[in-house]
């Protein structure tokens, strides 16, 4: 029986062993350093002190040897049994052993017993983990940017799990996800590494999809161009899944860095645009002028002038009334990328025809008609009249105002019905 446990002893010490050996993404030296301390470790726990012991291990065998090294002194003079060794026992093990010689002799773990087995994998499992995140930390930390692949492993509700080719676990949260994205076990999916975090030594690796990032660098490695660093990026905005605005720029007056980047019939953008859902990509010329970038960002609409406010970073754009839906765009898209790729918030007004001199009234002769509140709120984003308030696009009142359109719908049909009378 007790040869028995002594072979389940001896059994899973060379487990342990294996286990740890076999681990990947941690170099062999620091691989054997750590085995080695952990040995130690637990050899001091026993014996109260580990210098006297001489720790061999070999991972390339799956191996290892322990051997303590004792000096031999006279018969009853043995003050200290881990460091000295009595002459008669010491040549049991060699006849020709005398006193003030060395004795190296080999240790077999296991019979230490299993608490100092289990004490190990203890020491073992938490040190590889250790170095396994330092690793993983290490590996990713300055990568954050780069476009990488990985495998599906596991759907959840507010995230995805993936690995990479080292099974490595990569996170694709909810909210770095384009909303149409839809993944399955097992399928490749590319993303950009938008940030590593590490907090108490326990590194995550955070994906997204939706970051303007991960569209600069898919259009970078389409366009050759921009890797020669003939065109540059210099702004990306992005609703993803839907629609996206991106300025570049040409070192090279031969280069127009706008049909660079589309391509012949848009052929540098179609993988693009599949990959991202068939999110619209609207490519345009990058200018430090000001007015003509902004002029540029509301493309396809045609914008007759602007007024800059540098300081508060605001503009007000005057259209004809047929060009303010374009700019505009369906559900307020095109402004709202014009606004984020220029970093301007943008007013959009009808131009006014020169001829026309009807009288305008202020919005506070309506308070009989107009609840006064309504009233209050639209004269809180600049418009204090009734042709302004006609002549801003609907969209405008609905947002900036934070009114509910059947409220806009109904003030219109008053100031309307003014004018017309």
């Amino acid at each position: 029986m007790a040869a028995l446990k002594k072979d389940v002893e001896t059994i899973s010490m060379v487990d342990t062993f294996k286990d740890f050996t076999d681990t990947k993404n941690i170099d062999r030296t620091t691989l054997v350093s750590v085995l080695e301390e952990s040995f130690r470790n637990v050899i001091a726990k026993i014996f109260g002190s580990d210098e006297n012991f001489d720790v061999i291990v070999n991972p390339d065998k799956g191996d290892f040897e322990i051997y303590r090294n004792r000096m031999v002194v006279a018969n009853g003079e043995v003050a200290d049994e881990n460091k000295e060794i009595a002459l008669a026992d010491a040549q049991k093990i060699e006849a020709d052993y005398e006193i003030g010689e060395e004795v190296s002799e080999r240790v077999d773990f296991a019979k230490f017993g299993r608490r100092a087995i289990l004490n190990l994998r203890q020491t073992l499992a938490s040190k590889i983990l250790e170095l396994e995140h330092d690793s993983l930390y290490n590996k990713y930390k300055d990568r954050v940017g780069q476009v990488i692949s990985g495998e599906v492993y596991q759907v959840w509700k507010r995230e995805v799990l993936l690995v990479d080719d080292e099974n490595n676990e990569l996170i694709l949260p909810k909210s770095e996800q384009i909303p149409a994205d839809q993944y399955h076990k097992g399928e490749t999916v590319r993303a950009v590494i938008h940030r590593v975090d590490n907090e108490n030594n326990n590194p995550k690796i955070i994906l997204s999809r939706t970051s303007p990032e991960f569209l600069k660098r898919l259009l970078e490695a389409e366009v050759p161009e921009i890797n020669d660093g003939l065109i540059t990026i210099k702004r990306v905005a992005r609703m993803p899944g839907e629609r996206a605005k991106i300025a570049v720029e040409s070192y090279d007056e031969r280069i127009d860095p706008v049909g660079a980047c589309v391509g012949v019939k848009g052929s540098r953008v179609h993988g693009i645009v599949r990959e991202l859902c068939n999110e619209n990509i609207d490519v345009i010329n990058y200018t430090a002028n000001t007015k003509l970038f902004i002029q540029r960002a509301l493309s396809p609409a045609k914008v007759s002038s602007i007024a800059i406010d540098e300081e508060n970073h605001k503009a007000e754009v005057y259209l004809k009334p047929e060009e303010v839906s374009l700019a505009i765009g369906r559900g307020g898209l095109n402004i709202k990328l014009a606004s984020m790729l220029t970093e301007y918030t943008i007013d959009v007004y009808r131009e006014v025809d020169e001829n026309e001199v009807d009288e305008d009234i202020y919005l506070d002769e309506f308070s009989d008609e107009i609840d006064q509140w309504v009233i209050d709120a639209i004269k809180s984003i600049g418009l204090d009249t009734a042709k302004a308030v006609l002549n801003a696009p609907r969209e405008m009142l609905v947002e900036k105002a934070d009114l509910e359109e059947e409220t806009v719908e109904h003030v219109i049909n008053v100031l309307k019905a003014e004018f017309e009378n």
